[in-house]
């Protein structure tokens, strides 16, 4: 811990003995996650101001008492970030992995693996002012962005819904009224990478605007088997027009598709179980990360894994995706006397069509949510100003899922809806010029209805010199489609036959029907108070809370789950020094994280798996960031972002279930006991500590511009450093991923007007792949992991006009 102490102070003590100081972002290009496109010109003397709306006002960024970080679009574009799941190399404080049916989000260790449709993500993602539920609906979103707000800890008041960990606001870019121009950018690179997006500006009459958005994202598989790939076509179309001088209406439309393969993993081991130690051996599969499950060494390592006493066949079909998203969205202002109205209705729909491998997982969706949100903000009372609101939210949701672990199937249709409704209020009191006090309070209602039909069979060997001969589970849509006799009676067993003779397995075979309803409400509510304590710097503190609902699970056992509450605590200054030149922020933070919600691949307790949510205990999460930037000189700047964060499980309880009331207890690192049913074990993984949250993370970055007569010559470089963290959901040691570095460069050039410019990068240098994420194959103790890219390099040309 020392060394990453004197680390930190090092590259501290360094900046400032260079007037260094910058908020990091890790991008070729180091226009930080505060620039404005602008703010790298030659000419530039002072740091710019940004401005957020992460409070629901338009306000400084310097002066939002809240803790946020601000991508903006271009830094996007410099980064080659595309996807949610890449955000985090941008923002210190948020996590990612990509969980092949959409982006996995924590904030400082709060957040869940929740991707599938019966569980919330602790992050509120919300774009364009609406809030987006499903994860897999988070695609094709990033381009012509003005910026992304990251905003950490609880949003109980302002944003409330599901908001326990903290909100990303994706925030595309509005029209202009008066203006005729636009943009577009293109990159190419290995991996047959190929990225373009621009947008296209057009004045109607003086008070209309027209803006018409597109993307094109491409590259081939970064695995060896050719998955993880990407194909992703998007396109925006808004119409802004000020009716009146006091309305204001604008409208959006947006489309997406993502095709190809999509998501792919790679073997990391499998487990077998030792009865007379009575404990797991961890076997490596010898396979390098990026080899994927589809390469001949992948299959034949496939083949020697033995599930109900006998090995494996080739893993069969090829994955595949063919998902479209739509949405329809307004943003409409009305200004009066006392302040103003806002009115933010939304509709998105999601049609999905996929399958992922070594799980055979089927999926075929559709998801449709409509919500609305109206909001007042006022100023004049006395020494008050006010956002009063409220807001409404239905979804609805359509699965057909099949699931195949060749030992195991399991056939689900569910119908999932959801109904929200909130009020809200803040209040600020401006006790005197400098001093003010902030009140909010939000109740937020959430009713829940769930119908769902089952089929689930599973492969029993009661010999206990295995079953070579057995057939087992191909992936279907439908029993009637498996090539033997499965049982006609819910709970029945047969024997199992294979080319008309019995293969000495017995084939069991369950039915379910489950419907069900809940509702859950919670009062949230904040408390902070702001001081100017020089015309550039705030300091501020406050503490709020976060609620985020219970909702229901297709698994025996575990039909419903609690919700879950936060309490954060947030110490906080901002300033800006030397004329502007300089600016040092930091920010200290305590969390209380109760009734805390985990979900994922588990088997329940009749043995059938199922992805499934619980209220595993309690986390305390403390720690600080130092957010620093610095223009050295008009054509330097430089940036550095350190966080430290402890995040500890102070309980962490739960159930498990086995396949039968014989198999080995279930794998996991943490301690096990037996319970009164045979089919349940007891884990507690109390004093470990929390998913995702590395101790130390630090970006620094470095931008240097050489003017050549009316043209500049841009360098910039960054890394960002990760401690050691665990990744996976069951505290296994290959799910902690040790010390890591990510560095990456860039060279551009252009004429100062920034009308053009053609750059030249690399991305990931050290070419690691480090593990992201983790999957537990729950029949076959099979170990996949997710891994970042390779390294990845090419050309950028830009053209404005």
């Amino acid at each position: 811990m020392n060394r990453y102490v004197l680390m930190a102070g090092t590259a501290l003590v360094l900046t400032v003995a260079t007037d260094a100081w910058t908020q990091v972002v890790s991008t070729p290009v180091v226009s930080s996650s505060q620039t404005a496109n602008a703010e790298q010109s030659t000419t530039s003397q002072q740091l710019t101001e940004i401005i957020v709306t992460a409070q629901r006002l338009k306000e400084n960024l310097q002066r939002a008492s809240v803790p946020v970080a601000v991508v903006s679009g271009t830094d996007l574009i410099a980064a080659g970030v595309t996807q949610v799941d890449r955000l985090d190399e941008l923002t210190p404080a948020l996590s990612t992995q990509n969980g092949g049916t959409g982006p996995i989000l924590f904030i400082r260790g709060v957040g869940n693996f929740a991707v599938a449709v019966n569980a919330d993500p602790a992050i509120a993602f919300n774009y364009d002012g609406i809030y987006v539920a499903r994860p897999s609906s988070m695609t094709g979103m990033f381009y012509d962005l003005d910026r992304i707000e990251v905003l950490k800890g609880p949003q109980g008041t302002l944003y409330g819904r599901n908001a326990t960990g903290g909100a990303i606001n994706v925030i595309p870019t509005q029209p202009q009224f008066g203006a005729f121009d636009g943009y577009g950018t293109v990159s190419h690179g290995n991996y047959d990478t190929t990225t373009f997006e621009g947008a296209v500006n057009v004045p109607v009459g003086d008070k209309s605007a027209l803006r018409v958005s597109g993307s094109v994202a491409q590259h081939d598989g970064y695995l060896r088997d050719g998955t993880l790939d990407q194909d992703d076509k998007s396109l925006r179309v808004q119409l802004k027009s000020e009716l009146t001088s006091e309305l204001t209406v604008r409208l959006s439309a947006d489309y997406s598709h993502s095709g190809s393969v999509g998501f792919g993993s790679t073997y990391l081991a499998n487990y077998v179980y030792n009865s007379a130690a009575k404990s797991y051996t961890f076997v490596q599969s010898g396979l390098p990360l990026s080899e994927g499950f589809y390469t001949p060494a992948a299959q034949t390592y496939y083949s020697t894994v033995k599930v109900a006493g006998r090995d494996l066949t080739a893993l069969a079909p090829y994955p595949f995706q063919n998902n479209d998203f739509y949405g329809a969205n307004a943003e409409i202002t009305y200004e009066t006397a006392a302040g103003t109205l806002t009115v933010v209705p939304g509709w998105r729909h999601a049609s999905l069509d996929f399958l992922t491998g070594v799980v055979d997982y089927r999926d075929r969706e559709k998801d449709a949510q409509y919500s609305v949100e109206a909001r007042f903000t006022g100023k004049g009372l006395g020494i008050f100003d006010y956002t009063v609101g409220g807001y409404y939210f239905d979804e609805t949701i359509h699965q057909d899922l099949a699931l195949s672990l060749a030992s195991a199937l399991a056939l689900t249709n569910s119908d999932y809806y959801t109904k929200s409704g909130a009020v809200f209020g803040r209040l600020r009191a401006h006790v005197t010029d400098q001093l003010r006090l902030v009140g909010g309070l939000r109740y937020t209602n959430d009713n829940k209805n769930f119908d769902s039909q089952s089929t689930s069979g599973v492969l029993i060997c009661p010999n206990p010199l295995g079953c070579p001969n057995g057939v087992l589970f191909p992936l279907v849509n439908s029993i009637a489609a498996l090539p033997f006799n499965f049982p006609a009676v819910s709970g029945g067993v047969v024997p199992q036959i294979a080319g008309g003779h019995p293969t000495g397995e017995l084939v069991a075979g369950t039915e379910g029907r489950s419907n069900a309803s809940l509702n859950n409400g919670d009062v949230t509510y904040r408390a902070a108070i702001e001081y100017d304590v020089a015309p550039r710097s705030l300091l501020y503190a406050s503490y709020e809370t976060g609620y985020r609902s219970g909702g229901f699970n297709s698994a025996a056992g575990f039909e419903t789950y609690q919700p879950e509450y936060i309490d954060a605590s947030t110490l906080g200054i901002k300033n800006r020094f030397f004329d502007n030149r300089i600016q040092l922020n930091f920010e200290g933070f305590y969390w209380i994280y109760r009734n805390q919600q985990v979900s994922h691949v588990g088997l329940d307790a009749n043995g059938k798996t199922s992805n499934y949510t619980q209220n595993i205990g309690r986390s305390r999460i403390w720690g600080g960031e130092i957010d620093a930037r610095a223009l050295v000189t008009p054509t330097t700047l430089v940036s550095a972002d350190v966080q430290y964060l402890n995040a500890q499980d102070l309980s962490f309880a739960f159930q498990q279930g086995v396949p039968t009331p014989f198999s080995p207890p279930p794998l996991t690192g943490c301690a096990v006991s037996a319970t009164a049913n045979p089919m349940l074990y007891n884990v507690n993984c109390a004093g470990k500590p929390a998913y995702n949250s590395p101790n130390w993370t630090m970006n620094l970055a470095a931008q240097q511009t050489f003017p050549i007569g009316s043209y500049d010559l841009v360098f910039g470089a960054d890394t960002q450093f990760k401690t050691r963290r665990v990744v996976g959901f069951e505290y296994l040691s290959p799910e902690y991923v040790g010390d890591t570095w990510q560095s990456n460069a860039q060279v551009s050039f252009g004429p100062s007007g920034d009308r053009w410019s053609i750059a030249a990068f690399v991305h990931n240098i050290e070419n690691d792949r480090v593990i992201t994420g983790t999957a537990i194959h729950p029949t076959a103790n099979i170990l996949t992991v997710q891994v970042t890219e390779p390294r990845l390099y090419g050309v950028r040309v830009s053209v404005k006009f």
